[in-house]
């Protein structure tokens, strides 16, 4: 499996890391750290020298219960950040967390290289037609509702056949307007209570039946802290044994707050896979 990435082919058959930068003030983990352009730079260059192959950038917490943020914030936000991001780093993959198209438009054309959809394309309909002209990647997650809305819709008839239903609409709406490169992404926590996310990660396998590359975020997520009986900051740990299950269960890009652990994990999992 390969990305066309700004004409570069990013190879998935080793797996990728994908760093997370938060510019929220209100993200679960990390918001408010990454607001001023020292601390993002910094944080930018030290992902991408732990081994970091993409980065995503997002102005808006998807957080259950997370605050509503105008679109014209947002842009306000992540121009500035993607412009930042691809002078000072000009062979940056750059991914764009937003469900918006005009947010993924405006950065896209600042040197953005990919977009990151919560929605997959179902709160704006002209996401999919946005991420066609540009030729970018696109990942497009699972989930229910919006961020404050979505913990109340965790009834499924079947989790993992109603999963792959909707990846199976929603890929083929992609194909449709012309989007080569599809990522698929379960959606730890959107929508999903904690037994839900779960039943994902001992399942995720099935997901390759979808014959798209795989991206899983797990990271200090409330699934394992609250099993841990821990908080976010506490959760690194755990986040490293269920990025290994994930890359054990068919995983192809781990996004994650702490690289250079993914990373380590990924290696890893090189020698445990069978050639």
């Amino acid at each position: 499996m390969t990305l066309n990435c700004k004409g570069h082919l990013i190879d998935l058959s080793t797996p990728k890391v994908m760093g997370i930068l938060n510019c929220t003030p209100d993200s679960f983990f990390d918001g408010g750290k990454y607001l001023d352009e020292n601390a993002i730079l910094k944080q930018t260059e030290k992902m991408l020298n732990d081994g970091a192959t993409f980065i995503d950038a997002g102005g808006y917490s998807s957080r259950p219960g997370a605050k509503h943020v105008s679109e014209e914030e947002e842009i306000r936000r992540m121009l500035p950040l993607t412009e930042l991001l691809t002078t000072n780093f000009p062979d940056i993959i750059l991914s764009i967390d937003t469900f918006r198209s005009k947010v993924a438009s405006t950065c896209l054309d600042a040197g953005a290289a990919m977009i990151n959809d919560i929605s997959a394309g179902k709160l704006d309909e002209n996401m999919l037609p946005t991420v066609a002209k540009f030729h970018v990647p696109y990942i497009m997650m699972h989930m229910r509702g919006t961020p404050q809305n979505m913990q109340d819709q965790t009834n499924y008839d079947n989790l993992l056949v109603d999963i792959v239903t909707y990846f199976s609409e929603r890929i083929a709406k992609a194909k449709a307007v012309g989007i080569i490169d599809i990522i698929v992404d379960p959606g730890f926590g959107f929508a999903k209570t904690l037994e839900q996310n779960y039943e994902i990660l001992q399942k995720l396998n099935l997901l390759q039946n979808l014959e798209h590359p795989l991206l899983v975020g797990v990271s200090r997520k409330s699934m394992i802290y609250k099993v841990l009986k821990i908080d976010a900051k506490s959760a690194l740990n755990g986040t490293t044994a269920l990025n290994m299950a994930s890359l054990m269960n068919g995983a192809n890009i781990l996004r994650v707050h702490d690289v250079k652990e993914a990373y380590e994990c990924v290696k890893l999992a090189e020698e445990l896979m069978p050639c």
